[in-house]
């Protein structure tokens, strides 16, 4: 008989953006840290991923979460998080999605008005408190990692663009963030094809154009994600943006690969990065509430809560809330006889180099 891999989710989205929540992958991933949880992932899990992610189990939208025994005395659990990118330390969308799943499926007692949960990853320990009312989860509030400013307005050289000034900054994940109409495109759903193509040249010429590493966990080096904004703060102008998650090897020669997915949510770690560049311009205060849309008029609300240092870095320490829904709980299979253990990927509405 052949061997037959079963992974049990928990299917949730946050605020638009859908996550797989997988509870029984603990057997399946090495390492005494999240650090090296999350380099044995990208090492050894790849084809997993891809298997989830992809189709016929996946789209081109989706990622997923693998909720892991914590490895700190007072954590609940450790997250890796799974893009279509590849594995990334931290997200604060999957993060609302994978506490909302935790507690109302029982796993974690639950307690109203708020329950606190604490959660390892590879970048440090989040916190998030759950806003209860009866047995539901009415949001989610993540304490994050703290963030911070790599560069203001630097300049990316931008195929058939232009210069383009772009934020490097942290909050999670490192992020290029350009405003939109220093791209030529709105951003309105209408436009998701052009708005995802934009994403991936920027993404392309900051990675060229810059080096990055997290001063405590070197191995985080890289831009993974894009957010194009509304630009500055303006009285009676919704702050709006969208993140763009490229789904394949971008390369500068081959324009097919210049495609990706675009965040339902307004991005939790993106909201956080914002927030810190905001704060370092002068255009959001301690304690302010940021209230931020997505391409989907969807809405996190976050908030710095003080300031702080990261190994000599100078960091703010960000909040982001949201909601998320549970949409089902599913058994996702995998016989060794199935022709596509990993997936697999049509140029239809994937990039040709899908990965």
């Amino acid at each position: 008989m052949s061997e037959i891999l079963t992974l049990d989710t928990v299917e949730v989205h946050a605020e638009g953006e859908p996550g797989r929540v997988v509870l029984n992958a603990a057997g399946l991933v090495r390492g005494e840290t999240m650090a090296e949880r999350l380099a044995y992932c990208r090492e050894n899990l790849d084809g997993l991923r891809r298997m989830l992610l992809h189709e016929p189990r996946g789209y081109p939208g989706l990622c997923a979460v693998f909720v892991l025994p914590a490895v700190n005395p007072g954590s609940d659990f450790g997250i890796v998080v799974l893009e279509q990118g590849g594995f990334t330390p931290m997200s604060g969308s999957n993060t609302m999605c994978t506490v909302t799943a935790i507690l109302e499926t029982g796993m974690l007692p639950m307690r109203e008005p708020t329950t606190e949960v604490t959660i390892d990853t590879a970048v440090g320990v989040v916190r998030a408190i759950a806003h209860v009312s009866g047995s539901k989860v009415t949001a989610v509030t993540v304490v994050n990692v703290p963030a911070f400013v790599v560069d203001l307005d630097m300049p990316l050289d931008i195929p058939g663009v232009g210069t383009v000034p772009a934020d490097i900054v942290f909050g999670g994940q490192f992020f290029a963030q350009v405003k939109a109409s220093d791209c030529g495109v709105d951003l309105v759903p209408g436009n998701g094809r052009d708005l995802a193509r934009m994403g991936a040249l920027i993404k392309l010429a900051a990675r060229r154009q810059t080096v990055v590493a997290h001063p405590l966990n070197p191995e985080i080096n890289r831009i993974d994600l894009v957010m194009i904004h509304t630009g500055d703060r303006l009285n009676g102008r919704e702050d709006r943006n969208t993140v763009v998650l490229t789904n394949g090897e971008l390369r500068d020669d081959a324009p097919a690969t210049w495609t990706g997915a675009l965040d339902r949510s307004p991005c939790g770690t993106g909201t956080s990065a914002r927030m810190a560049a905001l704060h370092a311009r002068g255009q959001l205060a301690i304690g302010e509430d940021f209230s931020h849309r997505s391409i989907i008029g969807t809405e996190f609300v976050g908030r710095l809560t003080g300031e702080t240092d990261v190994a000599g870095v100078r960091a703010v320490l960000p909040t982001v809330t949201g909601r998320a829904w549970i949409t089902g709980r599913a058994q996702w299979t995998l016989d060794e006889t199935d022709p596509f253990p990993h997936g697999y990927t049509v140029g239809d509405i994937w990039s040709p180099d899908a990965s």
